[in-house]
């Protein structure tokens, strides 16, 4: 069965996003990141899986961001909805719960901070699917990238594993075990928050063409 791609994101609002990369190149550039990140994840999905099998859990209105017009565009065909709870936690649980509720099957579920995703990535740790009942990528920071499930409403282990933390992704494996399931792993990948993280991403072989372009023009050197 075709995986869902579930992307849960802000919308990119200048103050509302990325502002720990705003406090160095200003919130209104990191806003334009935020937009370039978002744009090569939606992208990734897309070209994964089809339109018609993807979802954006929302934070904010595409239209009151940057380049709107282009993420309104690249979500066209896509399922979306407005984050729902008090916490990251719950948000995650509920949003994979309003996957859950369009049909059966597996969800692969990113964030916006990895723009060097690709289809290869989301069907790799779908695949991982074959052998656990959910599959879970590390980020370089103590993170994690990428939550696959067989069963979506198995999200609802992550209420009360605090996010955004040096131990979230050992937090979260931990707490997924602790519910009954097989956890398996994917590839590392690095989230940008800082510049360092994006230097270090422009770095890459493939680090997300919009994001990268955006960089340049934002940053130059």
């Amino acid at each position: 069965m075709l995986p869902r791609m579930l992307v849960v994101a802000k919308a990119p609002v200048a103050g509302k996003v990325k502002t720990r990369l705003g406090a160095d190149i200003g919130l209104e550039a990191a806003a334009e990141v935020a937009a370039a990140c978002l744009l090569d994840t939606l992208a990734a999905c897309t070209e994964a899986v089809g339109a018609k099998h993807c979802h954006l859990d929302l934070a904010g209105d595409l239209a009151d961001g940057v380049r709107a017009d282009e993420l309104v565009a690249a979500s066209a065909g896509w399922t979306t909805s407005p984050q729902r709870g008090d916490g990251f936690d719950e948000r995650l649980a509920h949003a994979h719960a309003s996957v859950a509720a369009t049909g059966p099957g597996p969800v692969v579920q990113v964030g916006m901070d990895t723009p060097q995703v690709t289809p290869a990535l989301l069907l790799d740790a779908a695949a991982g699917l074959a052998d656990h009942d959910a599959v879970l990528g590390p980020a370089d920071d103590g993170g994690w990238w990428v939550l696959a499930l067989r069963d979506p409403l198995a999200a609802q282990a992550l209420v009360g594993v605090e996010m955004s933390t040096p131990t979230t992704y050992d937090d979260t494996r931990a707490a997924l075990e602790a519910a009954g399931l097989r956890v398996g792993s994917t590839a590392t990948l690095l989230d940008v928050d800082t510049v360092a993280d994006a230097e270090a991403l422009l770095a890459d072989a493939a680090p997300g063409a919009r994001f990268a372009a955006s960089w340049k023009v934002l940053v130059p050197r």
